[in-house]
């Protein structure tokens, strides 16, 4: 059976005070641009079929087992190819897809399938290393991916099919260096995946996610945001969570793990604390009174120029609405609160 703990050397980005001490990976790339921290549009994007329900392997080695999953009417199975399952880690690519065609849609340009990505970019954005290694881990990740065949019936864009698709449909190497390493890619998504982009079935990410080290942590962070996202707390019951992560884990070493990830607390954004009766309440982080640590201030003049973008709506709601997005998105070091602030009201009321 493939192990489940920490990821390899490659994995994971950006650094902040509240991250600290709590076992994240470092931040590869603390200078780079990437995420301009004003266009929140940028920021990740992960699918919400993938968050709710598993489709990837949790293993660090290869995966070459048939993943069959059924819960509440929907039937998953997943098939690997030679080189095994697509990984937690291999997802990626495609959170790093998902956020370029979501940033597009979201200022108006027209999308397709095919994206064209700069491989540095890619590994940038993600926190993964730019060493001959990165580049090769990354072509691995790319093989594995459109290897992987996925049936199912969930529904993405309001549209239930069953069908069986490559998490990607294809992929190819554009250019190389003259030492050998991927330059660009081009890369063409499933239609089930760009359908559920196309219909914004997508959910924003801690920037944290990317410095996750176990591909647990990985999966427990995104089903918290999918299932407690702003709520005060979610609860789950140990078996139940254990079917919904995928992991190939017996019962008891999966508690063990869950318990070992408590006491860790390196989720971002969300807490995990045990009950009576084998539950687990997940709820997000808030300091003292319900309010935002750290949460950026707004001008006076913001909120009357929210006023004027929104009639009709409690502008004192759509402040506390932002500021929640803006802890859960990664507490990014904004140059201006109040322009982060309107462009988000834009899209919001829009």
């Amino acid at each position: 059976m493939a192990a489940e703990g920490i990821a390899g050397r490659a994995w994971p980005a950006r650094t902040r005070e509240d991250a600290k001490g709590r076992g994240l990976l470092p931040d590869r790339h603390p200078t780079a641009d990437f995420f301009v921290c004003d266009i929140f549009d940028a920021l990740p994007k992960d699918d919400l079929a993938s968050m709710e329900h598993p489709m990837f392997s949790l293993a660090t080695r290869p995966d070459l087992r048939i993943l069959r999953y059924e819960h509440n009417g929907t039937g998953i199975t997943v098939t690997p190819s030679v080189r095994g399952l697509a990984t937690i880690h291999d997802k990626d690519i495609l959170i790093y897809c998902i956020s370029q065609l979501m940033a597009a849609i979201n200022m108006g340009r027209a999308v397709s399938r095919v994206l064209h990505l700069k491989a540095h970019d890619l590994l940038v954005a993600t926190n993964r290393e730019t060493s001959g290694d990165g580049y090769q881990r990354l072509r691995e990740a790319f093989e594995r991916l459109a290897g992987t065949r996925i049936t199912t019936n969930i529904v993405t864009g309001e549209v239930e099919t069953t069908t069986g698709f490559g998490l990607i449909e294809s992929w190819q190497i554009q250019r190389h260096s003259r030492a050998g390493r991927m330059i660009s890619v081009m890369v063409t998504l499933s239609d089930w995946l760009f359908r559920a982009v196309l219909a914004k079935s997508v959910l924003t990410l801690s920037r944290d996610y990317f410095r996750l080290r176990k591909p647990l942590e990985r999966r427990v962070y995104e089903l918290a945001r999918k299932h407690c996202g702003r709520q005060a707390e979610w609860r789950i019951s140990v078996e139940v969570l254990l079917k919904k992560s995928g992991s190939a884990s017996p019962r008891r070493v999966f508690r063990k793990m869950i318990r070992d990830m408590i006491a860790a607390d390196s989720l971002p954004d969300y807490r995990i604390e045990e009950e009576p009766g084998d539950i687990l309440r997940l709820s997000p982080r808030r300091a003292a009174g319900g309010l935002i640590e750290g949460a950026p201030l707004l001008s006076a003049d913001a909120l009357e120029a929210a006023k004027a973008l929104a009639p009709g709506w409690d502008v004192h709601a759509l402040e506390a609405e932002w500021k929640a997005w803006w802890a859960g998105s990664g507490r990014a070091k904004l140059r201006s609160a109040d322009r982060a602030f309107l462009g988000w009201v834009k899209v919001r009321v829009g």
